[in-house]
């Protein structure tokens, strides 16, 4: 069963190596750009009301990545948002290694797809030093949350962080991923 899961590691040591030293001329191939990890995380600013938010977000991301979220807490009090310093206020989840790949795999494959009106990810969400940020309006779009049974939508930020020295290459390793990026030649 692992074997299969790790199809996109399988990926990158047969296909993407060879594209990036290809494209790039890297002389040693441990200078290659590698996937380091998966940041998800989610604001659930509802729990200042009512810890049944929390819980439930924390249930569904946990069925999402396969590991324990850690729960956040709001380091500054904020009264027009309701918020005091230490209230629970969020949810982060780090997958690295196979579980990394897994869900880079059923992100890109189920996921992205299921989304409604999706016209490619936004190409400049780079920071600058070769990691990306995407977002998610919702969580039913992963196959293991079941709609029916979902109490509440709550979105999610996905942070790819990557060993790339440039955003040029992260973009291309991720491309070489399967990543749906928006292509800028194509607006009008």
């Amino acid at each position: 069963m692992t074997r299969n899961m790790a199809r996109l590691k399988d990926l990158y040591k047969s296909k993407i190596v060879a594209g990036l030293t290809e494209e790039f001329g890297y002389k040693n191939p441990m200078a290659v750009p590698q996937m380091e990890k998966v940041v998800i995380s989610m604001g659930v600013g509802r729990a200042t009301q009512d810890k049944k938010f929390l819980e439930s977000a924390k249930k569904d991301l946990m069925m999402i990545t396969g590991q324990m979220p850690l729960v956040c807490k709001a380091k500054k009090s904020v009264s027009n948002f309701k918020v005091r310093e230490g209230y629970e206020t969020g949810l982060k989840v780090t997958v690295r290694g196979v579980r990394m790949f897994e869900f880079m795999d059923r992100l890109i494959n189920l996921a992205i797809p299921r989304v409604r009106d999706f016209r490619g990810l936004n190409p400049k969400s780079f920071d600058g030093r070769g990691n990306y940020s995407m977002g998610l309006v919702e969580q039913s779009v992963f196959p293991e949350i079941n709609p029916a049974k979902m109490e509440f939508q709550q979105g999610m930020n996905i942070t790819f962080v990557t060993t790339a020295n440039t955003d040029e290459e992260a973009r291309k390793m991720l491309q070489l991923f399967g990543m749906p990026f928006k292509t800028t030649d194509s607006q009008g």
